[in-house]
């Protein structure tokens, strides 16, 4: 570079000749000439030089990769000094930057080229489900949660699921359309089972129950390519950007429902503050974007799954892997379960009662088995505590005071009483009586008084007679003296 500015300068500003300064510099003339009328030199190639190492590698590592292409995975994957060991075991001399060369542009030239898009007010939402940790009651758990973005304004809607199942699914497209006052004309997502019952190439079969939500808000449902996350790339990063803006450290919670309620305001705070390239807040793109959606229908999609089940012998049904006790006069019957994302309804001949939805094995509610409760004392004594448990205060306290004075057998047999009472007249209408009976500190007659049991071969005659004590045989004088 210096070079050519001594020239130019000779020769252009000095005023020297072409020869001299050629015969000064030590340089050709045609060289003189060449730095004349360029500022900077450049190298150019009347032909292009000859690779043939170049191309006899880039031919024999085209078949190799062939050859090996259902042999590797991604994580045992093809690396360039492996591929250059190969070469080398078969002869060729080559050395491993070439290799590594030849691998790097094959990679360019197949990489995906992203095309940058344009979001338009109202026409997009992307969705994606997200496994995070949250602390719920004081217990650390792994649970979901489902991002909603539109893709114009960035606005989110974020809840948590125990499940990534289809129900959680569509309760949150519910949730989130109610949380927005509209519906965006299209909502892209992954091909998760929840929406794609089966794929055969650009062919989709959707699930019926998506399908079904679909149709209730006239959205247009918008899949990406199998294993391109990047497709829609604006809920994947905003997912990321989500659990470590607002899920860091570990949000805390008594529910779900408490913990999602608490994150939504603190991303919806944070929006009304924070401004884009143009210099609007989220709150500000969303209220232009908001007038270009769908209107809700007159009401919302019912999300739950129905499933008709077989009550057992014990008044179980199982729903997901998990049992829950039923009332008992439902034994034996079918019932039809509305499955929800926090709670199960059971509807029978008419009749329905509602189970909160639980990650145990078995759920049973000891009220729904008063009736048998009240003839079996014995099966009473062994579930006292968990029935006691879900009846009214009072029931306790009688039933702590019946077992300190008599026992738990004789307690458990009064208990029983008392829940056939309950059972015929009513729980709370018992539980105001012994209140009322245990404020006044007296222990309430359960028991009726015992009375002797009348003898069935007992003349009418005799049956006002007081005998202290007495055998069957005494009575036979007084009847063979006529006594009728």
């Amino acid at each position: 570079m210096d070079l050519v500015h001594v020239v130019r300068h000779k020769v252009m500003v000095e005023g020297q000749s072409i020869r001299r300064v050629a015969r000064e510099m030590g340089v050709s003339r045609n060289t003189v000439r060449k730095y004349l009328g360029q500022s900077e030199p450049r190298r150019r190639e009347l032909k292009p030089r000859g690779r043939p190492v170049w191309v006899k590698v880039v031919e024999r590592i085209e078949r190799l990769l062939e050859e090996w292409k259902g042999r590797t995975t991604t994580k045992q994957r093809l690396t360039g000094t492996r591929v250059h060991r190969q070469l080398v075991e078969e002869g060729l001399d080559v050395g491993i930057t070439t290799v590594r060369r030849v691998l790097a542009e094959k990679r360019r030239q197949e990489a995906e080229v992203y095309i940058p898009l344009i979001h338009r007010p109202g026409e997009e939402a992307q969705v994606d489900f997200f496994a995070v940790t949250v602390e719920v009651a004081g217990v650390l758990r792994e649970v979901w949660k489902l991002v909603v973005r539109l893709m114009y304004s960035g606005r989110d809607f974020v809840w948590f699921y125990e499940r990534c199942d289809q129900l959680a699914f569509l309760d949150g497209h519910v949730r989130a359309f109610a949380y927005f006052g509209g519906v965006p004309a299209r909502l892209v997502y992954d091909n998760l089972t929840a929406a794609v019952k089966r794929r055969v190439g650009l062919d989709l079969a959707l699930s019926d129950r998506f399908r079904a939500l679909a149709s209730h808000y006239l959205f247009e449902p918008c899949f990406a390519r199998p294993g391109e996350g990047h497709d829609k790339g604006g809920v994947e990063s905003r997912g990321r950007g989500i659990r470590l803006a607002h899920l860091t450290p570990v949000p805390r919670g008594e529910s779900l429902q408490a913990i999602g309620t608490s994150v939504l305001a603190e991303i919806e705070a944070v929006g009304a503050v924070k401004r884009g390239e143009d210099g609007r807040s989220v709150v500000e793109r969303f209220a232009e974007e908001a007038q270009r959606f769908r209107a809700l229908p007159g009401h919302p999609f019912e999300a739950r799954r129905v499933e008709v089940v077989n009550v057992s012998r014990q008044a179980l049904v199982r729903i997901d892997g998990c049992e829950y006790s039923l009332p008992s006069h439902w034994s034996r019957l079918e019932a039809t379960a509305y499955v929800g994302v926090e709670d199960i309804r059971f509807v029978c001949y008419g009749e329905a009662t509602t189970r909160k939805r639980t990650r145990k094995r078995r759920s049973v509610r000891y009220r729904d088995y008063l009736r048998e409760l009240a003839k079996k004392p014995q099966a009473l004594r062994q579930v006292a505590p968990e029935l006691l448990a879900e009846m009214d205060e009072s029931y306790r306290k009688l039933y702590g005071m019946l077992v300190a004075r008599h026992g738990e057998l004789d307690a458990a047999r009064v208990l029983a009483k008392l829940l056939g009472c309950a059972e015929s007249q009513g729980e709370q209408v018992l539980a105001e009586a012994l209140t009322a009976a245990l404020a006044k500190e007296r222990e309430p007659s359960a028991l009726p008084p015992k009375t002797e049991p009348e003898h069935a071969v007992l003349p009418p005659r005799l049956a006002a007679i007081q005998v202290a004590a007495a055998r069957a045989a005494d009575y036979d004088v007084l009847l063979a003296r006529g006594v009728q």
